[in-house]
């Protein structure tokens, strides 16, 4: 099978060297960015973060299998690719370990922004001792909008820190709140009463056309004061000037992001300047969650190849 990866050599913690490594009989092509002309040719295609449209999917004349390494399809066309017979499937984030990384990386935004690291690190140059004066989690609330697989993870492990969890899911909260132990679960429509009360607030949810830019000015302003913005799930659910002007008028107190309105973004993006901790789309770029996805993506090319459906098929 010829294998198309809409990335880079080394993108994605190296996932095409684990590809190669567990599947070699097949063909991998390197498109070396997200940006692909045609899928004439191939049988499987890895988007990563590609837009694969109506049009692009028009070109394919053999494809079978659109894989994702990761989770998220927001950029795939899925109803296009039904149409033509073509199947999509991701390798869902408490599948892989990916989950368990990212909320890793959410409990350091939230540490690393309480503690005011960038402090620690000025005070170091300038030999000043004792300082910083940071803030402690315990006693704090974390809302975390969605309770999917990154949301159940860092509920996991937030509880040692001594943290009031509260949170937002769109279907049947009250059974979330039993079933995950939460102190309050509402709706989409309660969102404003986890916003007034979080000190915390970690986006974990997909985009789509109802999330999206779902922070813009009016979200930001019902938010506590002071308060902190995680982003570990997508730049479209955040609106770019509405988070410069709550971070430049000091309505929120810093922000977490690990993805981005534009990927890659600006580095000179005058958002940055500000209490702002920012990692490059790489949450869950570690050693477990890679070896996870892959096992996934090799799992449904092997599927298919075998005339199978492959795993956590999406379809419209």
């Amino acid at each position: 099978m010829k294998i198309l990866f809409a990335a880079g050599e080394n993108a994605w913690g190296g996932m095409l060297h684990e590809l190669r490594k567990n599947l070699p009989q097949h063909e991998y092509v390197v498109n070396g960015s997200f940006a692909i002309d045609s899928l004439a040719g191939y049988d499987v295609l890895i988007p990563t973060m590609g837009r694969i449209t109506a049009e692009l999917l028009a070109t394919a004349d053999r494809l079978q299998l659109i894989q994702q390494c990761g989770a998220g399809l927001e950029g795939v066309d899925i109803a296009a690719a039904d149409a033509r017979g073509i199947m999509v499937a991701n390798v869902p984030t408490d599948v892989s370990g990916n989950a368990d990384s990212v909320a890793e990386l959410g409990i350091y935004f939230m540490i690393g922004l309480s503690r005011n690291i960038s402090g620690m690190a000025a005070g170091l140059q300038q030999r000043t001792m004792g300082e910083p004066k940071g803030l402690a989690l315990s006693g704090k609330t974390v809302g975390i909008i969605g309770l999917g697989g990154i949301g159940r993870a860092l509920i996991a492990r937030l509880r040692p820190f001594g943290v009031r969890l509260i949170g937002v899911k769109q279907n049947a909260p009250e059974a979330a709140q039993k079933e995950l132990d939460l102190d309050w679960v509402g709706t989409p429509e309660q969102l404003p009463e986890l916003l007034e009360q979080s000190d915390y607030v970690v986006l974990a949810l997909p985009v789509n056309s109802d999330t999206a830019n779902l922070f813009d000015h009016d979200t930001f302003t019902q938010m506590k004061p002071g308060a902190f913005l995680i982003n570990l799930a997508r730049g479209g659910l955040i609106d770019r000037a509405a988070l410069e002007e709550a971070l430049a008028t000091g309505q929120i107190a810093g922000a977490g992001l690990d993805v981005f309105w534009d990927e890659p973004p600006d580095p000179d993006d005058p958002v940055f300047s500000y209490n702002v901790i920012a990692t490059p789309h790489c949450a869950g770029c570690t050693d477990v969650a890679i070896a996870g996805i892959a096992r996934g993506v090799c799992a449904n090319i092997a599927r298919v190849e075998q005339g199978l459906e492959p795993l956590n098929r999406a379809t419209t």
